[in-house]
């Protein structure tokens, strides 16, 4: 008979038969985690003791069964009390296994179908923002228009034709979850037909074509802080597409690109310029006006200047970024040979060439030494 063949439902809990409702859940959960198949693979007898724990807790949580039981045991007239998981106290595979493991085992068993009607964060969003070299350097404030997916203002987001109203949907019956199996385990999936929701559209919204959201142009504005460099990005928090059945709006991420600059070029937070000078400039120094992104500067460079030389010009560079301190402006200086000379020049070259003792070109005095103690002259 089935007295014979089944424990006493209390006992395989290990609880008394006034046990509260959380005592029983507790004493379930403990016992289950402890001979649960995953724990024991392969093992018969570990499998036979955790059907058993499910079906008596599927009895003991479930008010009317337990009543039944205590007053019939297992000789239920109604047969109500069933070996099989899907009941067990309102918890499901996905439930229990989220509660022993933190919620990573779920997935293995298709779960999140009544999850994913809850609220939803909304997306973050990408815009490119062009800003000149100059705005970059000294920070600006800028606006620009962007598109994202908001509710729709026709349907109210519902997705409904104006006047009508989602319905129950059919395949689930508005449950969200899609179950399948039987006996041991039962397992749940997300309603492919309504997503989890629960609801159905049957006359769509001609605004939003039944999606509940619609494609909006918007404005923004953002304060691009001085020193940002080419790539760097700005967070505008909350900027991103609205949430969904009430979750948090996205962020919207603005990255600068910063247009090449004709005279300077961008080394962290110095500025480096190339500066043609004249054979005569370098032979003798002189005084440069030198440009900066805020004006000119004197700067005098030493006579006998060679080209390549750099010179720092201290705090003329790019502002640091979050910061009050600034970079320098390197500049390197180029000899621009002459071209197209006039004879009365090319005569007055001459003749300094020839008063030239040597001593005037100390680059060129110790190249010969080298040359001469390479080989030997």
């Amino acid at each position: 008979m089935a007295s014979e063949k089944k424990r006493d439902y209390y006992e395989v809990l290990g609880v008394s038969r006034d046990a509260s409702a959380d005592d029983i859940k507790r004493a379930f959960r403990r016992k289950a985690k402890d001979c649960h198949p995953d724990a024991h693979p392969n093992d018969p007898e570990a499998e036979a003791r955790f059907k058993e724990l499910n079906e008596a807790n599927d009895v003991l949580s479930d008010p009317d069964k337990r009543a039944r039981y205590d007053q019939f045991g297992f000789e239920d007239p109604m047969q109500g009390m069933g070996g099989g998981w899907s009941g067990a106290g309102g918890m499901d595979v996905e439930d229990v296994l989220n509660s022993f493991f933190g919620g990573g085992m779920g997935s293995m068993f298709g779960g999140g179908g009544r999850r994913s009607a809850g609220p939803v964060q909304g997306n973050n969003l990408r815009y490119e923002l062009r800003v000149t070299f100059e705005e970059a350097a000294r920070g600006c404030e800028k606006s620009f228009d962007f598109y994202r997916s908001e509710e729709c203002d026709t349907c109210g987001g519902t997705g409904a034709k104006p006047g009508t109203k989602p319905v129950t949907c059919t395949t689930c019956r508005g449950s969200g979850q899609i179950r399948t199996g039987n006996g041991f385990f039962t397992m749940a999936r997300t309603c492919p037909t309504c997503q989890g929701t629960g609801k159905m559209v049957q006359d769509k919204c001609s605004a939003c074509g039944g999606s509940g959201r619609k494609r909006m142009r918007r404005t923004a504005n953002v304060r691009v802080p001085a020193g940002i460099d080419n790539g760097q990005t700005i967070v505008i928090n909350g900027q991103g597409e609205p949430g969904m059945r009430g979750g948090p709006s996205g962020d919207l991420y603005v990255t600068v690109l910063v247009k090449p600059h004709k005279v300077f070029q961008r080394d962290g937070y110095d500025l480096l310029l190339d500066f043609p000078i004249s054979f005569t400039q370098a032979a003798l120094g002189a005084e440069l006006d030198v440009p900066t992104l805020d004006g000119t500067v004197k700067y005098r460079i030493p006579e006998g200047t060679q080209t390549g030389t750099q010179f720092r010009i201290k705090n003329q560079g790019i502002q640091v970024l979050n910061g009050r301190s600034k970079g320098d402006l390197v500049l390197t200086v180029h000899v621009d040979v002459p071209k197209r000379l006039s004879e009365k020049q090319k005569d007055l070259l001459r003749q300094f060439e020839a008063s030239a003792t040597g001593r005037e070109y100390e680059g060129r005095k110790t190249f010969m030494d080298k040359i001469k103690n390479a080989f030997g002259g």
